[in-house]
């Protein structure tokens, strides 16, 4: 069969042709119909996520969207190695299906489905938000960061205030308020802490973080400052600023009611996973919750691969 394969570590995936599945008995089939790249599938396809499979070659791809053998649709994620989402077959575990809302169509339902999950898992499971709560986007430009502030607002949150550093992108998200930083500049980290002043004085309870690094401790920082007993539970969601590490002393969470916690496939467990792409599937259908795509075929993989996350690239596998 067709697929996208990455024949070892860290080599970008290229058209060919591999073993076709073999159904089991907690297995089943799915005849892909179209996967979107997103960073989780890109960097476990290539071996460089905690989650990656290292026995080479295998099938890029870590989640998607086709039928079952009765011809009903379904979202899926994370195959049974060797086999990925960038194939015309694949086999997954049978309780990594959902079924789709028959509202949605398949290109929505492979893009939208992994970075709106991660963004309700975060709110619902590990900031524990609360309908009238105030939420800080901290890398709200990205897919998953604008994604986020319509599901705190489908939520019920009170404000949202999304920052990043695109500033003309920021003014269009939807948010209540917004605050653009440049850390490229000699004091970007300060102006940007003194920036949120303001925000959290007047109390933020929940900071959902995509970007980590500098930006994520100038908002700490903000947030240890402006004192008060509201608590502020700061979630890690990923380090898209491409800074893994953040020199901060423990005196920061100490001397304040910051709960700093983070959320991913360790740390929000699979059923709860699986409750949250059901959600975002089923807002989807009902038009609450939108994202941007752009198509490529399977033989165009190698352009797709290399193609900005933003809009989505969604692979047209049939």
């Amino acid at each position: 069969m067709k697929a996208a394969i990455v024949k070892q570590a860290g080599i970008p995936p290229v058209l060919g042709q591999f073993p076709a599945p073999v159904e089991s008995a907690d297995k089943v089939i799915v005849n892909v119909s179209t996967a979107a790249l997103s960073k989780l599938s890109k960097f476990r396809s290539l071996g460089m996520h905690y989650s990656s499979e290292t026995n080479f070659p295998i099938v890029a791809g870590a989640d998607g969207v086709g039928t079952l053998a009765d011809g009903s649709r379904v979202y899926f994620a994370l195959p049974a190695a060797p086999y990925g989402s960038l194939a015309e077959q694949t086999i997954v575990e049978k309780n990594m299906i959902i079924h789709l809302p028959k509202e949605i169509d398949e290109v929505t339902a492979a893009a939208i489905t992994n970075p709106a999950m991660s963004s309700w898992a975060a709110l619902v499971y590990r900031a524990q938000f609360q309908s009238g709560q105030t939420v800080l986007i901290n890398g709200a430009t990205s897919e998953s960061g604008s994604l986020a502030i319509q599901i705190a607002k489908y939520l019920g949150a009170k404000k949202i205030i999304a920052t990043g550093r695109n500033h003309s992108k920021l003014q269009s998200l939807g948010a209540n308020e917004f605050v653009a930083f440049d850390m490229n500049t000699d004091n970007g980290k300060q102006a940007f802490e003194k920036a949120l002043e303001p925000a959290f004085a007047a109390g933020v309870d929940v900071v959902l973080d995509y970007l980590w690094g500098d930006s994520a401790f100038a908002i700490l920082s903000a947030a240890a400052k402006a004192g008060g007993s509201r608590p502020t539970r700061f979630v890690s969601i990923g380090t898209a600023s491409g800074q893994e590490y953040i020199n901060m002393p423990s005196s920061l969470l100490r001397a304040s009611t910051i709960e700093l916690v983070g959320s991913g496939g360790r740390s929000v467990s699979q059923l709860n996973m699986l409750s949250s792409a059901q959600s975002v599937l089923d807002l989807a259908s009902k038009g609450k919750i939108h994202i941007a795509t752009t198509t490529f075929s399977l033989e165009d993989i190698e352009i797709a691969w290399n193609a900005p996350l933003t809009p989505r690239p969604v692979i047209m596998i049939k």
